[in-house]
């Protein structure tokens, strides 16, 4: 392992630098996620390069010189797509979110602790094999990038059968594991009561449980996890309020009224004080309050923005997000598929989700899907 100590800069330059590159591998993550579904759009592929390009110049300009040279190579293999000399593959996407991941605890730990250690051995293996891939070997470039993959990781190379593959297990149920009796009861309550209201609302049945199994898995990949029992009853009991509404604008397809609009965005304090009184429950009842609160604050009931969100709020409101473009047809259009979802997830609710969920809902999307 390597030590990089960066020569000291102003905090107004480390926190552009900072902002920037979170924004760029943003940027990156969706234009993967779309390639998933469109790999020959040549337009997701330019777009790709010039977040990689940008990134190798941000890095230059502070002098953060151990990710250049990776990155210059990986800009490499880019430009062959952008050309139509390269194909793309999900082991590309792979070697381009790992390399970005390494990219991003970089700067991070840059500017967090004044130094950022990384593995130099690993990145070398890597770019010794990224450095094979030419124009002139198109059929050896997904075995190559496969191969960067795993020095990149330090993996041992899987047996060709892909059984052997480490297969994504999500919970089979959405009540936790471990409760107290007393908690336990309460979130089996819960998740009972959440089938009527379903079934009033509209929903596909098994909507509240549909979001906590996906919520454990999405909380699994953070490095802070949320505690699980209150995600649960989070996410079977944020739309409680809904069951007290007027059913005809509950299902209303056509556009709603402000009045309308008012009315049905109150169901979150419906949804709220039926847990209101239950104190080991408090964290969830913050997370069902704030679930439609965005980061930039165009959201309701409330309008607060960024970190007077908590964390749970913010994953729910992705999930929420989610499975309404899974399971609710919009008036005038379909049910879209997974991938569609996410894609569109990201493009249309741009700036209002929390970075950090939105990175690491796409990171546990991309792999579900891939399997």
């Amino acid at each position: 392992m390597q030590t990089f100590i960066p020569e000291e800069l102003e905090d107004d330059i480390l926190n552009d630098l900072h902002e920037e590159i979170q924004e760029l591998h943003e940027a990156s993550e969706q234009a993967l996620i779309e390639l998933e579904l469109t790999p020959n759009d040549n337009e997701l592929q330019r777009s790709l390069f010039r977040c990689v390009h940008t990134i190798k110049g941000d890095l230059g300009l502070v002098g953060f010189m151990p990710m250049i040279e990776v990155l210059q190579y990986l800009e490499d293999i880019l430009d062959l797509l952008r050309k139509g000399e390269a194909q793309y593959t999900s082991n590309l996407s792979d070697l381009v979110l790992k390399l970005l991941d390494h990219v991003t605890k970089f700067v991070n730990d840059c500017i967090q602790s004044g130094k950022a250690v990384y593995d130099k051995s690993a990145l070398d293996a890597t770019i010794e094999v990224i450095k094979t891939i030419t124009k002139d070997n198109r059929d050896e470039h997904d075995k190559r990038l496969e191969q960067a993959v795993r020095c990149l990781t330090k993996e041992e190379a899987l047996d060709d059968d892909p059984a052997l593959a480490p297969r994504i297990e999500l919970a089979k149920t959405g009540v936790p594991k471990d409760l107290s009796p007393e908690k336990q009861g309460d979130v089996l309550f819960f998740r009972e009561l959440m089938r009527p209201i379903e079934k009033r609302a509209g929903y596909v049945e098994g909507r509240g449980e549909r979001m906590a199994i996906l919520a454990f898995y999405i909380n699994s990949l953070s490095s802070e996890p949320l505690a699980e029992d209150q995600l649960a009853v989070a996410c079977y009991v944020h739309d409680f309020g809904l069951a007290f509404m007027p059913n005809q604008i509950v299902t209303k397809e056509d556009e709603l009224s402000a009045l309308e609009q008012n009315l049905l965005r109150s169901h979150v304090y419906k949804s709220t004080r039926l847990i209101e009184h239950l104190n080991e429950w408090d964290e969830a009842r913050k997370m069902v309050m704030q679930h439609h609160e965005n980061v930039d604050g165009s959201g309701y009931p409330l309008g607060i923005d960024g970190d007077k969100i908590c964390d749970g709020a913010k994953l729910l409101g992705i999930l929420d997000r989610y499975d309404n473009l899974t399971h609710i047809a919009p008036a005038n259009g379909e049910v879209l598929s997974e991938k569609e979802a996410v894609i569109a997830i990201n493009q249309r609710y741009k700036g209002q989700l929390s970075g950090k969920w939105l990175r690491l809902f796409n990171q546990g999307m991309t792999a579900l899907l891939k399997q």
